[in-house]
């Protein structure tokens, strides 16, 4: 996915790194940058809607009590395809920002990193703009708040809008969302099992495992609602 080309420049963005942005071809920013790229992966998915989404699905499969059906790689699989659908715009307005980057000869040359500083500095404004977007406000005051507490000296140059700030402020926002369609998601379900559990106490079937009994229902209850178009036609809108 092209946003991972700016994932390793993310952060410049903070003070930290603020004074080797002068000199690119120092060694250290280097092994900064191969350093980041290690962990692309993981950052990828903390910076996309992959934290929300397969938290909903793997709450979905709880509620429907199926054990390991799906198992894990569907999950995982369905939540990384819908990521890539969702952050597709965003991906294509971070390389529309960024340009084209010359051709500069040695791929750590003193130009090639700075040509990448350049694009980095402007492709990964949509991203920030996305994680923005989609953190609650009150997150983000936590967060501009904590990082003030933690480093009184630089309290003026702490923004709402800092990568330190919004990140934390976005993954925090997305799992409360997460859990608040979860609780949606599970409440029909607990209901089915509620139900049949006291139709088998009355008939004094206690032996009977509720689940297993109410398992079928609540299967038919979500393919007569058609739960998956539901669901993913939820998760997607709600980045509209």
């Amino acid at each position: 996915m092209r946003i991972v080309r700016f994932l390793p420049l993310l952060l410049l963005d903070t003070p930290l790194f603020a004074q080797d942005k002068q000199d690119p071809s120092n060694p250290v920013v280097l092994v900064i940058i191969l350093g980041a790229l290690s962990l692309a992966p993981f950052v990828v998915i903390m910076l996309t809607s992959f934290v929300k989404i397969s938290v909903v699905l793997a709450i979905l499969r709880n509620a429907l009590g199926t054990q390991n059906v799906p198992p894990n790689q569907i999950i995982t699989g369905l939540a990384f395809i819908l990521t890539l659908f969702i952050m597709m715009p965003v991906a294509e307005h971070m390389y529309d920002a960024a340009g084209g980057i010359p051709q500069t000869g040695a791929l750590f040359s003193e130009a090639s990193v700075k040509a990448l500083y350049e694009a980095a500095d402007t492709g990964k404004e949509p991203l920030r703009q996305f994680l923005a977007r989609h953190s609650h406000d009150r997150d983000r005051l936590l967060f501009m708040e904590l990082a003030a507490r933690l480093d009184k000296d630089k309290v003026a140059k702490v923004s709402k809008d800092d990568f330190r700030v919004v990140i934390p402020a976005f993954v925090t926002s997305e799992l409360k969302e997460a859990f608040q369609i979860g609780f949606l998601v599970f409440l029909p379900f607990l209901i089915i099992d509620m139900v049949v559990a006291n139709i088998l106490l009355s008939m004094g079937m206690m032996m009977i495992s509720p689940v297993m009994v109410s398992l079928p229902f609540k299967l038919l209850l979500f393919v007569l609602v058609d739960g998956w178009y539901l669901i993913v036609r939820g998760l997607v809108l709600s980045y509209a």
